[in-house]
């Protein structure tokens, strides 16, 4: 019957987080990507030269004097992200505060649908949940994390290895990592190298017990990425949506 309760209790932190939380699409990326994106018709703004004739005529027609912005031409537009989210579930992470880091997860994965989702769960050790680009639902992935038992210590470093092997191929500008966790990091080499060698790394830190601000400060600038703190389920989305602003 707890088990239960703790479920009900965690779909009631997503759903809460899941109606307050607004993440922003890819800004477009206007930089030459031959085969990579998808092909719009857009306002030209200096960067593509490749003219959609059609769509500028009509405008000419309706306009002899021409701007800028009635010159339409083709570019390629970002659509997707690639994002690993690793979720902390040590013996530092246990109860309310694992609880928020999976309703975390199972809101951010019905918010970013459109993307290619991963999730791995760690501690001592890591277990790949969801792999990039499977299709599972938000909350068969909150059930997942919720399986995995909160144990161990905290290598921070491993999960970090195992999310940018999730992410290889993927280009630079549309991987990123979130890591989800108080980093306590209490085993392992130290994670900041590894930090450095993401793409992107993003950290939303639990400051509502034991942690290491100073880590999670250090590893998302290696990583290039944003830190944000939270004390409970209510902070999250306005967190998540700063970490995703750009």
């Amino acid at each position: 019957a707890r088990a239960g309760a703790a479920d009900a209790e965690t779909r009631r932190r997503a759903q809460a987080i899941a109606r307050r939380l607004a993440v922003p699409r890819p800004p477009q990326d206007r930089r030459p990507r031959r085969g990579a994106g998808e092909l719009r018709s857009l306002p030209w703004s200096g960067g593509s030269d490749e003219l959609d004739l059609e769509r500028t005529l009509d405008a000419l027609a309706g306009n002899p004097f021409l701007e800028d912005r009635d010159v339409v031409v083709r570019e390629r537009v970002r659509q997707r992200r690639s994002v690993v989210l690793v979720v902390d579930v040590s013996g530092s992470m246990k109860g309310e505060r694992v609880r928020t880091a999976a309703a975390t997860v199972g809101a951010l994965a019905g918010e970013l649908a459109r993307d290619r989702i991963g999730v791995v769960a760690f501690w001592s050790d890591a277990a790949v949940l969801v792999r990039p680009g499977e299709q599972v639902g938000p909350l068969a992935v909150l059930d997942l994390l919720l399986r995995v038992p909160t144990q161990g210590l905290t290598n921070v470093t491993f999960a970090l290895e195992t999310a940018g092997r999730l992410l290889t191929g993927v280009p630079a500008r549309d991987a990123r990592v979130l890591l989800l966790s108080d980093c306590v990091h209490n085993a392992g080499p130290d994670p900041r190298p590894t930090a450095g060698r993401l793409p992107r790394l993003d950290v939303l830190l639990d400051v509502s017990g034991e942690r290491d601000v100073e880590l999670g400060r250090d590893l998302a600038r290696l990583g290039r990425g944003r830190l944000r703190l939270v004390r409970g389920h209510s902070d999250v989305a306005a967190a998540l949506g700063a970490v995703f602003t750009d």
